[in-house]
């Protein structure tokens, strides 16, 4: 529990992030910045925030289907349901107890408002933000998902957690983009979480072969850190994982129309970016892959409606494809081809033979 005032320099720490480009293009965050700067800005009547965590922590190493040169690695949290719902419903539940008893007005928040969830939840006394940013807990890890109950309700507020990083580095050494420009700044432009979600363009060259097979987020950060340890205490409370999520096959998964990725994905986060975007990193996979097999796949989405679809298939050709063949492909596509996105795929393919 905390009080609305209780992260007055928050505030500036996202200011500064803003001023160094590092939202890349989440305009969202700097178009509510004045709204998540104080949680009274969002609600005038808060006196009082309780904030939850929910442990997701995986039943396996996560970081095993890294290696699995035909799979995806989807990041822990989206093999489950989609946790917006299944938190909000149970802060709704937690909520109107409370209110029922307290005669309290109350609302409830899932990631979805202008709400600094991870500063609020270290005031809170839930955890602390490490140097990945992201909130660890001493008894459950790295592995949360947060929530904030704010209420009209005056309640005695907790103890500020305080950080326990000490000299680790774990997270910050195993980023395989760099993204850490310094312990507990992260920039978004250079994270595979960002750049496989809330990215809607191409990926820039240099960063494709780094991101692996990860086609929809990355954990690498959260998976080694030593806090998870201490996550067995909070198993029970974990959410289920999809198994058919857990690697899924690459062949399959690039061969996902609109209808089919839709029902494929039903009630699970993956969705929201829709079927282009997420055969855009399927592709990144395919590439990075080193099987020729998957070059027939590739060349068919080199024909796709979308273009964004089309540009990282030559991309995932260029790694496949004999010097030859590449050649030949670029020679039949490319009168044909008006985009000039997919164009510059095309040519950067034939300058690298």
């Amino acid at each position: 529990m905390t009080h609305p005032d209780a992260i007055p320099e928050a505030g500036g720490r996202l200011q500064q992030a803003l001023s160094d480009g590092h939202h890349g293009t989440m305009d969202w965050l700097a178009d509510t910045a004045g709204r998540r700067q104080t949680p009274t800005a969002l609600w005038a009547d808060v006196k009082s925030i309780g904030m939850f965590g929910f442990n997701y922590a995986p039943g396996s190493d996560p970081m095993a289907s890294l290696a699995l040169r035909d799979a995806g690695t989807i990041s822990v949290y989206a093999r489950n349901r989609d946790y917006h719902d299944i938190i909000k419903g149970a802060l709704k539940r937690i909520g109107s107890r409370f209110a029922a008893r307290a005669g309290a007005d109350l609302k409830v928040f899932v990631d979805t408002a202008p709400v600094m969830e991870k500063p609020l939840a270290e005031a809170a006394g839930l955890g602390w933000q490490g140097k990945h940013t992201n909130l660890v807990s001493r008894d459950l890890g790295s592995w949360l998902f947060l929530g904030a109950l704010f209420t009209d309700a005056v309640l005695q507020p907790d103890a500020p957690e305080t950080d326990h990083c000490g000299t680790c580095r774990a997270c910050l050494d195993i980023c395989p983009t760099d993204a850490f420009p310094a312990p507990y700044r992260l920039d978004a432009r250079r994270c595979i979480s960002y750049l496989t979600i809330e990215h809607k363009g191409p990926i820039e060259r240099a960063l494709r072969p780094k991101i692996g097979n990860r086609i929809f987020g990355c954990d690498d950060c959260l998976a080694v850190c030593p806090w998870n340890k201490f996550a067995e205490a909070g198993r029970e409370a974990k959410l289920a994982a999809r198994d058919d999520l857990n690697a899924p096959p690459l062949a399959e998964l690039c061969r996902l129309d609109d209808g089919a990725f839709r029902a494929f994905f039903s009630g699970s986060p993956v969705k929201r970016i829709g079927r282009d975007r997420f055969v855009r990193n399927v592709l990144i996979a395919i590439g990075n892959s080193g099987k020729a097999s998957f070059k027939a796949d590739a060349e068919r989405l080199a024909g796709d409606a979308n273009p964004l679809v089309r540009g990282m298939a030559v991309w995932a050709l260029a790694q496949l494809a004999e010097a030859a063949d590449f050649r030949h492909m670029a020679d039949r596509a490319m009168p044909g081809e008006h985009d000039e996105d997919v164009l510059a795929e095309w040519q950067e393919g034939l300058n690298a033979i």
